[in-house]
């Protein structure tokens, strides 16, 4: 299996939607990317795909969010078609994007999600760096990952974009 990750293509977005559709139950993970490229906050160097052969198996994507007065990064939705999953491009792909943010300078990457499987990347719960979501969820499931550039800033509530409010 030769599956390397790259950016994902303009011309990628009928597949990325497949994976979306395909790894979840409903569209709305599928509905939101298509919504989020249309956002301001997209960020298409930020959006990456796990590929083999030109064949989209997995996406995840960052994409701009307001953190207090400051700005980081969301990481949602991540996706892996079923007949892939549990063969390591999941963890791939989100490295991937994860080293993208990093050298685009972003500080900090913010994730709702299970602790188990993000805190490998090096997730911590986001309260640690005072840090706050608008979602009423545990506090161990709403996480953040400072990268190298983090200084400490930003801290407070986090506002997403738009299009995560339908989901």
């Amino acid at each position: 299996m030769a599956v390397r990750t790259r950016v994902e293509l303009p011309s990628d977005a009928p597949a990325t939607r497949r994976v979306h559709m395909a790894a979840f139950p409903g569209p709305d993970e599928a509905d939101l990317v298509d919504a989020l490229r249309r956002d301001p906050a997209w960020l298409p160097d930020l959006s990456v795909v796990a590929v083999e052969d030109e064949l989209v198996l997995a996406h995840a994507l960052l994409t701009r969010l307001q953190v207090g007065d400051g700005w980081a990064v969301a990481l949602a939705p991540v996706a892996v078609a079923p007949e892939w999953q549990r063969k390591g491009i999941g963890a791939q792909v989100v490295r991937a994007a994860l080293t993208a943010a990093e050298e685009a300078g972003e500080r900090l990457v913010v994730v709702l999600g299970d602790p188990g499987y993000y805190s490998r990347f090096g997730f911590i719960p986001a309260s640690r760096h005072e840090v706050t979501g608008p979602y009423d969820v545990q506090d161990d499931c709403f996480l953040v990952l400072p990268l190298p550039g983090y200084d400490g800033s930003p801290r407070g509530l986090c506002r997403y974009p738009a299009p995560f409010d339908a989901v």
